[in-house]
């Protein structure tokens, strides 16, 4: 067997690791830490990486794309970036950064018309979209910035960018530019084909000038285009256009989706068949949800469709665009959805089809022939891969990894991690032997806890004890309520980091146990947890993570950039019903099992202002706090349901994200409803609650400083711990609070690694808690003291947090700690500011868009933060985000100064 060991340099490492074989085990060693080591890369989802074949890395990058020209001299990438990478496809030397063109000249090629031509500097790539001319002289790339980066190919290898051909306007009022998705060229070279993925068209292009020629309507956010004879066949991510009769959600940008109508989640993909003779759509086909990736099969007859949503590969019969076979892509036949196929390949044979599935960081292999197909096993490859090629020149499979091995520095001597430190990979795998295949199989079971999914799914036994975490589904627990508490983007060693009981780093720590003491206490009076990590690295994968247990392939792809939305269920731009897991979120399979439901904040909408009109402006931190403090009744507190399942559970003057509202005020919501569930006898069976202060707001002016803020979350936590442990419900109560991500908070350990707490009477008091745990295993816990099944292949694969729990019962209520910083302590204005680090900070806090989640940069109030609390001398962790870095990041933001250094 080929062993697919690589070395990889790892910043705190500072030397290489090999990815070997793990040892057998359901679960991962106790102490383990997320990260690289000598078994392999432990993600933080439950996962190890040893990725076959040889690895190209691509720190800084997340490759989403991947193109062989056609005579396999040269393989291309790119994703997240500025540049398209060239790659020798046999050795996996990096031969070439090309960066992206704008609108310069082809120089000596055939001339793109400048008129064609616009200016799109810094773009990102797009969804996906990579291909090379016929002839290989040119090679043509989406842009998510709304153009098709056109680059020329010379006869030694060299590419050089030729410009950039703009698109029809998108005609949504939220966004004029076009986002570009698949793309494909006609037989003979000469027209160029392009998935509009906003106005939900597929463009034809002169593929030498870029003038658009034709435009072809079809489903709703179109994904791939193959061209077949005189036919393009477009994969649609959200299946067909919403009719009158549909039920739909917002599908980004203002655009709809069809839904279902409980959960409201996209739930359909489809094809479009047009025919290019007549330019009419003669066929759409309605397949399993969220169809992307597609391959025509070598005799152009059978068209193949990932059905990432589904699990499955879907064969159309290209003559009348009719389903012929449904595929299904698992590992085994009992598997909980989660596999997310996303991008095909097929031998030259058409027999063997490869499939890219990211859920399982895995190529399955699919037997065509004869009969009916098959999976006949696993190749596994790097974190969630995304893009697949069949090198038949060189005998291999290149496969880009979105995510390589997660989120890591590369800077010798650096003393931590970021989550923004994207470090991609290709894996080039010589094709595997039906030996090989059945070892690498092997492997990839390992790696996905293939043990531990199957035994979550062992029926209830009769006759077992009620104990805090039951083993299997349907057996009792001590508990009957689960309140689960999320926070903002706080990372371990920003808040615990001066712990000495725990593995922290005192340098790193900014919001120590002054400003949170509740935290601190919360953790020696119960449990410590020093090794739980977040999923996601953002708020809009982060809040998928936390409440789902999963994030979608169009969640993974939208880190180009997020141009459709941001999908973090906090504002109106940032809803999406096609980023939501299509198994659903905890809520709904709370709902779906008969228990009750109240949530306070999460995925709602802000609805507060002043309560009477005639007020000037909005009101501020300040009006809310006095509101609250006096009971003057001046501002309105309010909220409606970002997804509507939600709308009858929410509380409908509570609040969600506003930073505007303290959080104190949520915990007294919380604590006063608490009170009439005391007197009613009854508490719901799954409560959720958001305080999402801690995330701040910047040293600007008319917001409280960043320690009030962070001290008014930690209190608010304290009052809520406070106000149920001295309730009638304590004793059958469990709390599970954590982040939603640890966004760009700096760490000595990982990227990934937060705050967590499990508070109950059960809990193991005055512990400190090595063991490895993350944001799916909170969701697996409550899902067994609830008695629900696992959602998907995440948590199903989770380890339940049993070691957080005794069968002594404790009975000994929290009280909660005053807050040592006054919550009103309000930024002074820059003019009163006498550093000029500082100074600079506040009048950068004052312009940035602190009124949505993520909209600034993060190094940026990253550094406003630690010169606000460790002074203007403290150097800064300057390896937590670089410059580039933070513009690889993606998100469109609104400019915003960097602080400048000290007079």
């Amino acid at each position: 067997m080929r062993t697919g060991r690589v070395g990889v340099l790892i910043a705190a490492l500072a030397m290489a690791v090999h990815f070997g074989a793990l040892p057998g085990c359901a679960e991962l060693p106790p102490d383990t830490r997320e990260g690289p080591g000598a078994g392999g890369v432990i993600l933080p989802v439950n996962q190890v990486l040893t990725p076959a074949g040889k690895q190209v890395e691509l720190p800084g990058l997340r490759p989403q794309v991947l193109a062989l020209s056609p005579d396999s001299r040269i393989l291309v990438t790119s994703g997240k970036t500025s540049e398209l990478v060239v790659v020798d496809p046999q050795s996996g030397d990096i031969l070439q950064r090309a960066p992206l063109p704008s609108d310069i000249s082809d120089a000596g090629e055939s001339p793109i018309s400048p008129s064609i031509l616009r200016p799109d500097k810094g773009a990102q790539v797009s969804y996906t979209g990579l291909v090379f001319s016929p002839d290989g002289s040119r090679i043509y790339l989406s842009s998510v910035n709304g153009s098709v980066k056109v680059f020329s190919v010379s006869a030694d290898r060299r590419v050089a960018g030729l410009g950039s051909f703009s698109l029809p306007a998108a005609g949504v009022p939220a966004r004029k530019a076009e986002i570009p998705a698949g793309l494909a060229l006609s037989p003979d070279g000469t027209r160029l084909y392009v998935a509009l993925t906003v106005s939900n068209r597929l463009a034809e292009l002169d593929s030498a000038t870029g003038k658009p020629l034709r435009l072809f309507d079809v489903g709703t956010a179109p994904y791939d285009v193959v061209v077949v004879g005189r036919k393009a066949f477009v994969s649609n991510w959200g299946g067909r256009r919403p009719d009158a009769k549909t039920t739909t959600g917002p599908g980004g940008l203002g655009t709809k989706v069809r839904v279902d109508p409980v959960r409201f989640i996209a739930n359909e993909g489809s094809v479009t068949m047009i025919d290019l003779e007549t330019g009419k759509a003669i066929a759409e086909t309605v397949i399993g949800s969220h169809s992307c990736g597609m391959v025509a099969s070598p005799n152009g007859r059978r068209l193949y469709v990932a059905c990432a949503g589904t699990d499955t590969v879907t064969v159309l019969d290209t003559q009348t665009a009719s389903v012929v076979a449904t595929i299904p892509i698992r590992t085994t036949a009992t598997d909980p959805p989660g596999a997310s196929p996303n991008a095909l390949a097929l031998d030259p044979t058409g027999n063997i089809l490869y499939v890219c599935c990211g859920g399982h960081n895995a190529v399955a292999v699919v037997r065509n022939g004869q009969g009916e197909a098959h999976t006949e096993g696993w190749i596994p490859t790097g974190w969630y891969p995304g893009a697949v090629i069949f090198d038949a020149v060189h005998g291999k499979i290149d496969v880009a990894n979105i995510k390589g091995i997660g989120s890591w520095t590369k800077t010798p001597g650096a003393q931590g991690y970021n989550s923004w430190q994207c470090f991609g990979t290709l894996c080039l795998v010589p094709t595997p032997t039906a030996q090989e295949i059945g070892e690498y199989t092997r492997q990839v079971m390992e790696n996905n806890r293939g043990q531990t999914v199957k035994a979550r799914l062992l029926p209830a036994r009769a006759g077992v004890p009620a104990r805090p975490v039951p083993e299997r589904v349907g057996e009792p627990s001590v508990f009957k309520h689960v309140v689960y508490i999320i926070k903002e983007n706080r990372s371990y060693d920003q808040v615990l980091g001066d712990m000495k009981e725990g593995n922290g780093a005192p340098p790193l720590c900014i919001f120590g146990e002054k400003v949170t003491p509740n935290e601190h206490r919360l953790a020696r009076e119960f449990s410590l947890l020093d090794n739980t990590y977040c999923c996601g690295v953002c708020s809009a994968d982060g809040h998928q993570w936390t409440d789902s247990a999963f994030a979608t392939d169009y969640l993974e792809r939208s880190f180009c950039g997020f141009p459709r939305s941001y999908t973090n269920g906090h504002s109106d731009n940032d809803v999406d019903a096609l980023a939501y897991s299509p198994a659903g979120f905890l809520w709904d399979n709370a709902l779906a099992h008969g228990k009750t439901l109240r949530d306070y904040g999460e995925f709602t909408i802000s609805t507060a202002g002043w309560k009477e009109d005639g007020h000037r402006g909005s009101p501020g931190f300040l009006d809310f706090y006095s509101d609250f403090r006096d009971h003057a009744g001046l501002t309105r507190i309010g909220c409606r349901p970002a997804i509507e399942s939600l709308a009858r559970y929410i509380k409908p003057d509570g609040i969600g994200w506003d930073l505007r509202v303290p959080d104190v005020l949520r915990a007294a919501q919380f604590n006063a409803e608490l009170s009439d569930f005391e007197k009613a006898g009854t508490m719901p069976d799954l409560t959720l609650l958001y305080l999402p202060n801690d995330h701040t707001s910047g040293t600007g002016r008319g917001a409280p400083t960043p320690r009030a803020q962070v001290a008014d979350n930690d209190l608010a936590l304290g009052q809520v711990v406070e106000g149920i442990s001295h309730s009638r419900f304590w004793k059958d109560t469990c709390i599970f609070i954590i982040e939603d991500d640890p966004q760009s908070g700096f760490d000595h350990v990982s990227s990934y690694r937060t705050t967590a707490f499990v508070i109950s009477a059960y809990t193991r008091r005055h512990a400190v808690i090595h063991k490895n745990f993350n944001q799916t295993s909170l969701i697996r816990t409550m899902e067994l003291i609830l008695g629900l099944p696992p959602m998907n292949l995440y948590d199903a694969s989770a380890t339940p947090m049993s070691d957080c729990f005794t069968a002594q019962l404790d009975l000994g209520p929290y009280t909660a700690v005053p807050n040592s910083i006054p919550l009103d302590e309000m930024n002074p204005s820059p003019q009163a500011v006498k550093s000029a680090i500082q100074r600079q900070d506040a009048l950068v806090s004052a312009r940035l868009p602190l009124n949505e989640p993520d909209l600034c940069p993060d190094d940026v109030l990253n550094r406003i933060l630690w010169h606000a609390q460790k002074g203007y001398r403290a150097p800064y962790p300057e390896w937590a985000v670089s410059v580039k870095t933070e513009e690889e990041k993606g998100r469109p933001r609104k400019k915003a100064g960097m602080a400048e250094a000290d007079d």
